[in-house]
């Protein structure tokens, strides 16, 4: 199995005044393609930093990390901002939809940003919404929909345009317990049928629905491990 992510020999320092804080020191890791994978720790542990990194939101001080081919961080601001729209679908806590726009419309914007005609870009979010049980939804604003079914909108919004590798950030931090196991279900579908997933979370209980654990603790990886419970 291909490798989607190479990263070798992360580092990443911030200056705080007069000290210099390691937040990655030699992070090296690789994902395949398909993988399912949850990295965990406690806050400060780097995993964060981490995650901004892979989704090019960020730049290792030094080290290198290639995804999908791509040295990101030898791209220019412009290279960078296609490579993620082509290549990474972003899934946050906070959801991170506009508030003024439908569901349709949330669905709609990485595909306008990648240039589709209007038509190939509704029919493609409508199949998404619908994907995720919202097509009854479509034409419904965020807060005309519940916490889950934001985070769906979400989910659909970041499969548009078909991204290599999805990207989640604490994605059941807002939700309440069932609708949480249900968008974990729905990662689980998705990983099924071949979608790559990173999920960033400090619930352990997230994390064994993965496949693989990596854990992180004072910026660096502790342990890489399948999960028994996906591996049997």
């Amino acid at each position: 199995m291909t490798s989607l992510i190479e990263a070798e020999a992360l580092v990443k320092l911030y200056r705080m005044g007069d000290e210099t804080v390691h937040a990655l020191d030699g992070v090296s890791f690789a994902i395949p393609r398909g993988d399912y994978c949850a990295i965990v720790g406690p806050s400060g542990s780097g995993k964060s930093t981490l995650m901004n990194i892979i989704g090019g939101l960020d730049t290792p001080t030094s080290g290198r990390i290639v995804i999908d081919g791509a040295d990101i961080a030898a791209l220019d601001d412009t290279g960078l901002a296609t490579f993620r729209n082509r290549t990474i679908g972003f899934i946050f806590q906070s959801f991170n939809l506009l508030a003024r726009q439908t569901a349709l419309e949330n669905v709609e914007l990485p595909m306008i940003y990648a240039g589709a005609s209007v038509k190939e870009r509704r029919e493609e979010a409508a199949a998404l919404l619908t994907r995720v049980g919202l097509g009854q939804r479509m034409d419904h604003r965020p807060t005309q929909l519940s916490g889950g079914q934001q985070q769906r909108v979400a989910i659909a919004r970041a499969l548009a345009g078909k991204p290599a590798l999805l990207l989640a950030d604490e994605p059941t931090g807002a939700l309440d317990s069932q609708t949480g196991k249900d968008i974990m279900a729905l990662f689980e579908e998705l990983n099924g049928e071949g979608v790559t997933i990173i999920i960033v979370t400090h619930d352990h209980d997230v994390a064994a629905a993965a496949k693989r654990t990596i854990e992180m603790r004072d910026g660096a990886i502790v342990s890489d491990k399948q999960n028994a419970r996906r591996a049997a």
